[in-house]
């Protein structure tokens, strides 16, 4: 059986793949467990080859990764190939990696003992990936696995089938042993009956999901019913503060690009601008401006910095927490009607309260709120006033001043005068609280996707009690 992915804008079919079944999973994570013990007795160096050969593979598909992408989630060619830049360093990355998988010899009381703490390959890992950046967390769920020693099953999102099935193939060419990476499709109406029987096979050791918090949830507690670990990088609200003594037009800049790039559809998009009342107006009208300069279009034609959404639900969304502030006393600045179903303009509303659901409930869409607060700590409380933690920023002239405000601002990740999009292969990457747990990244990634053994040897005769 097949299922088909409409193109959003178009409503044409954009691919079709593979409608997987429940009772298909048993023997993917049966052959992923077969196939890994030959992946896992390579030298490092010799994966470490195989996966410098899987970024060459991406990139040698960037037209069919553009044509995907804009076909099945209505990206922009911009957009689809950041996706594969990153992707492609994520991979060289984890091939980097894969000699500094390391133990350690730790001193022991006991005479003679040599005591040491190896880590090893887990088994097989399914990684869950999401739609919004679709080469890039569909890489993210592999590669460190992969480069750990790890058999891997991709766990393609409903609404991009066809770019996730690209990223399996580009690592299958590449010449990973039969069976080490694979890729589980399914139609949106069995997903949840798919990802239960590829978390319940014995085979499969450990999970990562990129994704909402509500499904991060399921995941979390079907997975805790077999004892397995999670790595979860679930929703986000970020904060942007603004100080005082801010650089007005680095954070118009910086909030500009974090609210609205990819129409708002990364877990770390700007979501709630915190600005001190001394500046919040002089803050409003640049910020209005620079963003009603920003208008929406057609993502096929390339010329206009925000593109389609992924489907009207989205829109119906953020328009649903856009009508509820405005009816509580918010102001929009800047706005307009949605055009073609999924070409929603950008949106700012001030004077947005935490009594608002635009203050706490996740938009995913191009929709930001600007938040009035009184000073510095005030500032700080409403960022921390959030179920979520994952991104967060500061903008301050003081960079003692904004350190200190990112030392008590609760998220995974802060950045002081930087914009709270930003994402690298090597940094450690994910949140806390109905974010998420668990890290993404770097050496972190060797600590979330390997085991830490104790083994001992003894070299003098042993002397016991009984």
């Amino acid at each position: 059986m097949q299922f088909e992915r409409m193109n959003p804008l178009t409503g044409a079919v954009a691919s079709t793949a593979p409608a997987m079944q429940a009772a298909d999973m048993a023997g993917i994570a049966e052959r992923a467990a077969a196939a890994w013990p030959v992946w896992a007795a390579m030298g490092p160096n010799a994966r470490r080859a195989v996966l410098m050969k899987a970024a060459t593979a991406l990139e040698q598909r960037a037209e069919a990764f553009v044509e995907a992408m804009m076909g099945e989630i209505g990206a922009t060619r911009g957009w689809a190939l950041f996706n594969l830049g990153l992707a492609a360093g994520m991979v060289r990355e984890a091939a980097a990696l894969t000699t500094q998988i390391s133990g350690e010899v730790i001193p022991s009381d006991k005479p003679g003992c040599l005591s040491m703490a190896l880590r090893e390959p887990v088994g097989v890992i399914l990684g869950i990936a999401p739609w919004n950046a679709p080469i890039i967390l569909g890489v993210r769920a592999i590669a460190v696995p992969l480069a750990c020693g790890n058999a891997v099953i991709l766990k393609a999102s409903e609404s991009c089938p066809r770019t996730h099935q690209l990223i399996v193939e580009a690592f299958v060419e590449a010449g990973f042993p039969d069976g080490v990476v694979n890729v589980v499709t399914n139609a949106p109406a069995d997903a949840a009956e798919v990802v239960g029987a590829l978390i319940d096979a014995p085979q499969v050791r450990r999970i990562n999901f990129t994704g909402s918090t509500t499904v991060g949830r399921i995941i979390a507690q079907r997975a805790a019913g077999h004892l397995k670990p999670c790595l979860l990088e679930l929703g986000g609200k970020a904060p942007l503060i603004v100080l005082e003594d801010a650089d007005l037009d680095e954070a118009v800049k910086a909030a500009a690009f974090g609210a609205f790039m990819n129409q708002g559809q990364i877990c770390m998009s700007t979501e709630r601008i915190i600005v001190v009342d001394s500046v919040g107006d002089a803050f409003a009208a640049k910020f209005r401006d620079k963003v009603a300069a920003m208008p929406v279009g057609d993502p096929r034609a390339g010329n206009t910095p925000l593109g389609a959404v992924v489907d009207t639900r989205t829109v119906a969304h953020c328009r649903s927490l856009i009508d509820d502030a405005l009816a509580a006393g918010a102001e929009q600045l800047v706005g307009g009607e949605t055009t073609e179903g999924v070409l929603m303009p950008a949106h700012v509303i001030d004077r947005v309260t935490p009594a608002m659901k635009l203050f706490r409930d996740e938009s995913f869409g191009p929709v930001v709120g600007i938040i009035r607060a009184r000073d510095e700590a005030h500032a700080v409380d409403l960022a921390n006033d959030s179920e979520y933690g994952l991104s967060a920023a500061v903008f301050t002239r003081d960079i003692a001043r904004g350190l200190s405000v990112a030392r008590r601002v609760r998220s995974g990740i802060c950045h002081v005068n930087g914009p709270t999009v930003h994402d690298e292969a090597q940094m450690p990457f994910g949140g806390v609280g109905a974010s998420g747990y668990g890290r993404f990244g770097g050496k972190a990634g060797i600590d979330s996707f390997t085991e830490l053994r104790w083994i001992t040897i003894e070299t003098q005769p042993g002397h016991f009690p009984i």
